[in-house]
């Protein structure tokens, strides 16, 4: 399976033998993200399945965890009393560390601001049998391709870009901690049956369009919610036209139109690329077992998009969100037109989306031949290597000091700015100014906690480009540049190799296994940590009906995980749970007001800080819930943004649609997540107003469930609410947590 560990196997004769028993059960071609699923079945011949409907029990080959959730996640696995993991799973250190003046500087900080959090998360992983990768690594996807992601794997892991996997022709899923917990105590995991959505690639990517132009497309076309509930399956001759890498940039960003996850057939990139990184024996067993890792002829898919990669333009997105789709040639004059800066501050390249070698070489290439002209950056440009092996090879080979002698300032191997880990200088908050990056996402104040700044996203080429020229007004394809000579001239679309001819440089070695034998091994949480806290069970369910509940928040328009547990300076807590919850949907759109952080006090009528509001009605003994609009907990898989509400007295989120991880999260702590029966109703409750839910005694599946809402004047209506919770998951309310119905299973059983 890895090399990391060699008493783990590829197996892909269980696949094989349970995609065989679900065709017979289905008696149809299947999809390959279907015969991957299916094929991890822990029950295949009894199991119900029906696409977008019922739950499917599930077998995941591994977990994989980045340190910002990775505490959290270790801490709930703590608390199981569990001995060992039952998968082979991994914690990857890259969240933590902020962008400041560069990659060396940056990581010593942050190895010593961090240093308790390292230790814990060191120490955890050698008494329970995790991997660990050290600070400086690299970023989690990245590693993952590099080293664990494979044709045919199932691999969960608790961030919401795990769909980079993909690239592979893996079934990569982000997922809250909590379903990492379950699957590491050896838990059969639930998933509802997703939908498939086919893209059918034709044509060949050229010029100047990239992968990165191909998941832009998409997203300009589903938008941040059409994928929820499906998984995205490309397929078609343009396939071959892509990198494996570039596979992975396209299954990376799926996250942002909601899907589940994204996938590539097997083919020979991906074969070539597991080559290169030291997996030969991987590819010519994939190549043996390929009829199983590339869908069936003739399959169907519940939506099908085409895409003529021929005639695919470059795309820049944003602001703001990333659906909003823009041609590179037309975004100059739409920024004009709606009053967004066009001049470009920064220029960002890397993150776990596009950082590879080739990303690096075509930018490298751009770069060059504006030096050339005797150009250098107008924007301030950074670069951020995916990996320790990355940035190793591309200064073997001289693509970072292209990048650097064109004014760039090459970070460290982790998130950065992407995440908002990123100590801006060059403005002050509040300013209005435009970025560019090649990352994932742009929400509001995302990278730098500045609302005003205009975030874009697009390829690292154009990226490079556009920082050259300093504006959003520059089109390469088309536009000219004028050299320190006077002359003008035109940038030729850039080419570079999708793998360097040599190996790869793996650069310092920032692995620690975990031992043989574990049990002996400290684990140090102090009591008095501002960083680290372990978890106290939440309450059960008394087996009354939730009624008087306070409104926290109605909240207006789109409220991501970032709305509601916010990340940039707030990582350092996500080890302990009473001090993040400070940060409960500060950034969140009050409807009665306009503004964010800042919601009524129903018992005292003052307004004041979400979290200071909700600490009060906890105190108080009284029970609140949040309404919500469209699409509510897109983005990140932070189960934070569940945690935090559930600890400071929360029990319902009423929505008008949710975002899948955030759903499943939800539910894992204990809360209720409901959707209006008719999203018109959303209009019907106001801040001020006292809700009942009633019915929960007959808590059923597909049941919907009454809420009765109560006027300061007196009247009274009622409305429907559904959820999507089954009999497992209603377990879960009942007991408090899902981590709490698995003690309660687990003392049952000895």
């Amino acid at each position: 399976m890895s090399h990391f560990e060699p008493n783990e196997y590829v197996n892909y004769e269980k696949l094989e033998k349970n995609i065989s028993i679900v065709r017979k059960r289905l008696d149809r071609p299947l999809t390959l993200s279907e015969k991957i699923v299916y094929g991890h079945l822990d029950d295949p011949a009894k199991q119900e399945i029906e696409r977008g409907k019922t739950y499917l029990r599930l077998r995941p080959d591994r977990v994989a965890m980045q340190d910002a959730t990775a505490q959290m996640a270790m801490l709930q696995f703590i608390s199981s009393g569990l001995p060992k993991v039952a998968v082979p799973s991994t914690i990857h250190c890259d969240h933590l560390i902020e962008a400041q003046s560069g990659g060396e500087k940056d990581l010593k900080r942050a190895k010593d601001i961090n240093q308790e959090v390292y230790n814990f998360l060191s120490t955890a992983g050698a008494k329970y049998g995790v991997g660990f990768w050290k600070p400086g690594s690299g970023i989690i996807h990245q590693i993952i391709l590099e080293n664990y992601s494979y044709p045919g794997v199932m691999l969960i892991g608790t961030d919401s870009h795990t769909p980079n996997g993909g690239g592979l022709g893996g079934i990569c899923i982000g997922v809250g901690g909590a379903d990492a917990v379950d699957v590491m105590a050896g838990i059969p995991w639930e998933l509802k049956c997703p939908k498939v959505i086919g893209v059918k690639l034709t044509g060949r990517l050229s010029g100047w369009t990239s992968p990165k132009d191909v998941i832009l497309k998409v997203a300009g076309i589903l938008t941040v919610k059409g994928g929820t509930g499906a998984i995205i399956e490309y397929h078609g001759p343009g396939v071959d036209s892509i990198s494996c890498t570039g596979m992975a940039t396209i299954c990376n960003m799926g996250a942002e139109i909601g899907a589940t996850t994204s996938i590539f057939p097997y083919n020979e990139r991906m074969k070539k690329y597991l080559g290169k990184t030291g997996r030969a024996d991987i590819a010519a067993l994939a190549d043996e077992f390929k009829q199983h890792l590339v869908p069936d002829s003739g399959c169907q898919y519940d939506q099908v998009i085409e895409i003529n990669l021929s005639e695919l333009k470059p795309h820049i997105n944003g602001p703001f969100t990333p659906d909003l789709a823009h041609s590179v040639s037309d975004i100059g004059a739409v920024a004009e037109k709606e009053g967004w800066p066009v001049d470009i501050r920064v220029g960002l390249i890397g993150s776990c989306t596009n950082s590879s070698y080739e990303d690096m070489g075509r930018s490298a290439a751009v770069a060059k031949q504006a030096l050339a002209h005797g150009l250098k950056c107008k924007s301030m440009f950074t670069i951020t290597p995916g990996s320790e092996q990355i940035r190793a090879t591309i200064e073997r080979d001289g693509y970072a000091k292209i990048l650097r002698e064109v004014g760039g300032i090459v970070l460290a191997n982790a998130c950065g700015p992407c995440i908002g880990q990123w100590d801006r200088k060059d403005i002050k908050k509040g300013e209005k100014n435009t970025i560019v990056t090649s990352y994932n996402r742009n929400f509001t104040g995302r990278n730098d906690a500045n609302p005003e700044t205009h975030a874009f996203v697009t390829s690292p080429e154009i990226v490079t480009a556009l920082s050259i020229a300093g504006t959003l007004k520059f089109n390469p394809e088309t536009d000219y540049l004028t050299g320190a000579d006077g002359k003008k001239f035109k940038l030729e679309a850039p080419d570079a190799d999708e793998l360097p001819k040599l190996e790869f440089d793996p650069g310092q070695d920032t692995y620690q296994y975990p031992p043989k034998d574990g049990s002996g091994q400290r684990v140090d949480v102090s009591p008095t940590s501002q960083r680290l806290q372990l978890l106290e069970p939440f309450d059960k369910w008394d087996g009354k009906d939730l009624e008087d509940m306070l409104i926290l928040i109605k909240v207006k328009g789109k409220c991501t995980t970032d709305h509601i547990s916010a990340a940039g300076p707030w990582l350092k807590f996500r080890g302990h749970l009473d001090n993040i919850s400070n940060n409960l949907l500060i950034g969140a759109i009050n409807i009665e007001n306009g503004k964010a952080n800042s919601v009524r006090n129903a018992l005292t009528q003052e307004f004041g800080p979400v979290p200071d509001t909700a600490r009060y009605y906890k105190k108080m003994g009284v029970k609140w819930a949040v309404i919500g609009d469209e699409n509510y907990g897109e983005g990140s898989s932070r189960e934070h943004a569940a945690l935090e509400p559930r600890h400071l007295g929360g029990r319902v989120i009423i929505t008008k649609s949710f975002a899948r991880i955030h759903e499943t999260n939800l539910k894992k702590q204990g809360l209720l997540p409901l959707t209006f029966a008719d999203p018109a109703d959303y209009n019907k409750i106001h801040p001020v107003d006292k809700l009942s839910i009633v019915g929960l005694k007959d808590f059923a599946p597909g049941k919907p469930l009454k809420c009765i809402i109560k006027h300061p004047n007196g009247s009274q209506e009622t409305i429907m609410l559904n959820h999507t919770f089954n009999e497992s998951q209603i377990e879960w309310f009942q007991a408090g947590s899902a981590l709490n119905r698995m003690k309660e299973l687990q003392q049952k059983s000895s």
